[in-house]
C-alpha cells in the first residue's frame, strides 16, 4: 500500500505550521546573535585601541621623565664647565658644590645612596671585590671602592665593597 503524497498529510501540515511559528523565533534568535556579535566585534577594537592609547601615553611619559631628568643634569654640566675655567683656589670648592647639586637632583628622583661602610656585608646590596684580613669583625664592610645607588628601594647599582676576614692569627 503506497500512501498518497499528492495532498498533505495531517502530520506535515503540522509541521509546517510549526516551521512557519519557528521562523519569526529563528529570526529573532539571527537578530540577537547579528546584535552580540557586532558589539563583541566593536568591543575588541575600542580594547585593541585603548592598549595602543595607553602605550603611546607610557611611552610618552617615559620620553617626558628622561626630558626632565636630562635637563636638570645640564645643570651639573654647566657648573663642570664653568669649573673648568677657574684657577686652583676656587676649584675644590666648585667641585664640592657640584657633588653637592647632583647628589640633590638624585635624590629628588628618589635616588639614594647605598650606606655600607662598618656595617655587615649584605649580598643583597654589596658586590664584594676583595676580603681582607683585619681588625672588624668577619663579615663587615670595611672599604667602598665603588658606591651603590638605590631607586625607590631598589638596588641600581650594587656597592663595591671590601669585606673583613677577621684577625690574621
Amino acid at each position: 500500500m503506497k500512501e498518497d503524497t499528492s495532498e498533505p498529510n495531517e502530520k506535515q501540515q503540522g509541521l509546517a505550521e510549526s516551521a512557519d511559528a519557528a521562523s519569526p523565533a529563528l529570526e529573532e534568535l539571527q537578530k540577537a546573535y547579528d546584535d552580540l556579535n557586532s558589539r563583541h566585534l566593536r568591543l575588541a577594537a575600542d580594547f585593541d585601541n585603548y592598549r595602543k592609547r595607553m602605550a603611546r601615553e607610557i611611552d610618552a611619559r617615559t620620553t617626558f621623565a628622561i626630558e626632565e631628568f636630562a635637563v636638570e643634569l645640564l645643570d651639573v654640566m654647566d657648573n663642570f664647565e664653568r669649573a673648568e675655567k677657574t684657577d686652583g683656589a676656587g676649584l675644590r670648592e666648585g667641585m664640592e658644590q657640584i657633588r653637592k647639586l647632583f647628589a640633590t637632583i638624585l635624590e629628588r628622583h628618589g635616588i639614594t645612596p647605598i650606606e655600607c661602610r662598618n656595617l655587615p656585608f649584605d649580598p643583597e646590596r654589596h658586590e664584594a671585590i676583595a676580603c681582607v684580613p683585619s681588625e672588624a669583625t668577619e663579615g663587615t664592610v670595611i672599604d667602598e671602592a665603588i658606591r651603590g645607588y638605590c631607586m625607590q628601594d631598589k638596588v641600581i647599582r650594587y656597592s663595591k665593597v671590601v669585606v673583613s676576614r677577621g684577625k690574621e692569627e
